[in-house]
């Protein structure tokens, strides 16, 4: 495959770093988390077969830079980002897109806010913890990992943190300081795989602060998605039943009679599983 085509775009407030490959129609991948758009590396080629896959890193990640490295993020704002990106590269055609963890609650806003925008999207485990009946409990937890972020620093917030999403609610008490998805160290990684370790962890502690609460606070609006769900693939992935960010997008979909597809592996299937994940996220778009 070519070098992908590297740009930067001015939006309010930031300055957005995105690249483009292949042709075709446009699809759009919005990342989560703090990997931005290397976590995309896996597949993004593999789709550019068919489409101009546009990737970009989230403003305030990576290559993505914020006027004000202090200003609050909220969803709305991420959203109007991915809107410009698809003017400047679709500006006569909608496109598809997909959003992964956070980056599905900004797509999940793109489309209720702008649905001329998108002819389909697949929204994989968008933590919108705010459908759920037990929300109040999820709020407790974001409440403390941010409290252990202030008073403990930043990986025994992550590991809160994880351990809150691996129990799929809030228990109370156990902070999961012993939780399997602690971050490992690789004994030897090659450059590229590195480099983007790096940029991860460069990442976390702006995901933690300021992402996490006001994405995992962002509430939906259902009656939208409910009139636009023709167009709407929610998603989970096979092994992540019974954790946290499953459960709102299984709860979206029986609410709005969607069916729920199961992508290979768990929340990072993407990453873990590229080859199936993109094979089933290819089908997912043209169905």
């Amino acid at each position: 495959m070519t070098d992908p085509t590297i740009g930067n775009l001015r939006v309010n407030g930031a300055t957005l770093h995105y690249a483009v490959r292949g042709q075709g129609p446009l699809l759009l991948l919005i990342p989560g988390g703090a990997g931005g758009a290397a976590s995309f590396d896996g597949i993004a080629d593999d789709l550019a077969a068919e489409y101009t896959v546009a990737t970009y890193d989230p403003r305030g990640m990576s290559g993505s830079t914020l006027d004000d490295p202090g200003a609050e993020q909220n969803v709305a704002e991420h959203a109007d980002d991915a809107l410009r990106i698809l003017e400047l590269l679709s500006p006569d055609e909608p496109a598809k897109v997909f959003g992964s963890s956070s980056g599905g609650i900004t797509a999940l806003h793109l489309l209720t806010a702008h649905p001329e925008r998108i002819e389909r999207l697949v929204a994989h485990e968008p933590p919108v913890v705010e459908v759920l009946p037990d929300a109040p409990e999820h709020r407790a937890l974001i409440a403390r990992v941010q409290e252990t972020l202030r008073g403990q620093g930043l990986m025994p917030a992550m590991a809160e943190f994880a351990a809150g999403l691996k129990r799929g609610g809030d228990t109370g008490g156990d902070t999961g300081s012993d939780t399997t998805s602690d971050p490992k160290p690789e004994i030897s990684l090659p450059p590229q795989a590195a480099a983007r370790a790096e940029r991860t962890m460069a990442n976390l502690p702006y995901f933690l602060e300021r992402i996490v609460p006001s994405f995992m606070s962002y509430t939906p609006d259902i009656d939208r998605l409910e009139e636009l769900s023709n167009r709407l693939v929610l998603a989970c992935g096979q092994d992540s039943h019974g954790e946290l960010p499953y459960r709102p997008a299984a709860f979206l979909a029986e609410r709005l009679n969607t069916g729920l597809l199961h992508f290979p592996g768990g929340h990072t299937g993407l990453t873990t599983h590229p080859a199936e994940f993109a094979k089933l996220l290819r089908k997912a778009l043209q169905a």
